[in-house]
């Protein structure tokens, strides 16, 4: 099997003691492919660095909408941090009102600079929405998201919403969320999205999946989340695998 965990967080320093281990670990699980997303434009030297020295890593530019800053990114900023050849992504951006700690206006004018800037360079935009699903939707309309594509990342509302990214040619990535017991709701999107659009992603070090529910996530786990997709499609994993890494290679462009 060749894993591709669409979307992570290795530079972050829970992986300072350790990093050659995780992705020695990866390596080991079959975890041949990674995209190391942004949250805010001061870690890109840091994310360049990490993708210049190893194979199968690539990197997003951009800032979380719950990340404060003293000045807000321009379209140009993120076209220039972008056109470095393993920029894959603009993102991740998006709208959140579970914690706002930006105000929503500023995080509405963020998330429409991130996607203008995706048109520019012609690269997708790596979409955070959480409790706030009509106006992050409204945005992606509005601004026309088909134009440079995207990817919904983990997932964690109902089929209304999925299908209305989906009639937007939006990419669904789950995460370990999906794994969790409580979450049928959110295994029954899982098994009614098109094969074309779905992919698998960690967001570590955040949201282990069971059976490792409690640790610090890390790539090698995005195989728990393989399984539980695969089961809720009722697909082999390794053709789940396989359909993920093809869709996500097609939409990072690779």
């Amino acid at each position: 099997m060749q894993l591709f965990d669409s979307h992570c967080h290795v530079d972050f320093e829970h992986f300072d003691d350790d990093r050659d281990d995780v992705f020695e670990r990866m390596q080991e699980a079959g975890v041949t492919r990674i995209v190391a997303v942004a949250v805010e434009l001061e870690q890109t030297p840091r994310l360049i660095n990490l993708v210049e020295s190893r194979d199968g890593v690539w990197f997003s530019v951009g800032v979380h909408p719950n990340h404060e800053v003293a000045i807000e990114p321009t379209v140009d900023q993120l076209c220039e941090l972008a056109e470095h050849e393993k920029c894959v992504a603009i993102g991740e951006s998006g709208m959140d009102f579970f914690r706002a700690h930006v105000d929503p206006a500023v995080q509405e004018q963020r998330f429409r600079t991130h996607i203008r800037a995706a048109h520019v360079v012609n690269k997708p935009v790596i979409v955070h929405m959480r409790d706030a699903d009509e106006a992050t939707l409204r945005i992606l309309k509005e601004e026309n998201i088909a134009g440079c594509g995207g990817i919904m990342h983990c997932f964690s509302s109902n089929w209304d919403a999925a299908s209305q990214a989906l009639d937007m040619g939006m990419s669904i990535s789950f995460s370990g969320n999906v794994t969790f017991k409580r979450n049928d709701e959110l295994r029954e999107v899982a098994a009614k999205v098109p094969e074309a659009s779905i992919l698998i992603e960690t967001d570590s070090p955040y949201l282990a999946p069971v059976p490792m529910r409690g640790k610090r996530n890390e790539p090698t786990f995005v195989s728990h989340v393989a399984q539980c997709v695969a089961g809720a499609r009722h697909m082999s994993i390794g053709e789940l695998v396989e359909v993920t890494t093809a869709n996500a290679l097609r939409r990072f462009q690779l």
